[in-house]
């Protein structure tokens, strides 16, 4: 179950907005995210992409806040160019959705619920049969 947004949600959304405003580039940086840190710290981050090799914002947030000291998040958001050129809050690729809950507990994942409208949605639901590893076969 979705819920409403905090009144620092909308600091992150701003973080993530003013940064991709700032680096957008079609080619290479196309997303960018704002990560909070169990420290209060915010933590942005920016897809990067070549022919061959994709990094997705989300991945670079959480890094930074890894080398920033933080022990974990507890929200993350990511945002994209609309048409009108406008950035507006984007949902986690399925990557991100694994990725994400390994460093936050009780996360909060910032999300486009549909039409623009933005919610918060925990690692769960936006990944309800998350994947699990094959045990090692044992001799």
């Amino acid at each position: 179950m979705t819920q409403a947004l905090l009144p620092s949600d909308a600091e992150l959304i701003e973080a993530a907005s003013a940064l991709l405003s700032r680096v957008h580039d079609p080619r290479a940086v196309r997303v960018a995210a704002a990560a909070r840190g169990v420290s209060g710290a915010v933590y942005l981050g920016v897809s990067l992409a070549t022919p061959r090799v994709k990094v997705c914002a989300e991945s670079s947030a959480v890094a930074n806040a890894k080398i920033g000291g933080d022990e974990a998040i507890t929200t993350i958001v990511s945002v994209g160019l609309g048409a009108d050129d406008v950035p507006h809050v984007i949902n986690p690729c399925g990557v991100c959705r694994e990725l994400i809950p390994k460093f936050g507990h009780e996360l909060r994942v910032l999300i486009d619920t549909g039409d623009g409208v933005v919610a918060a949605a925990s690692p769960d639901e936006l990944l309800p049969m998350p994947w699990v590893r094959a045990r090692a076969y044992e001799d």
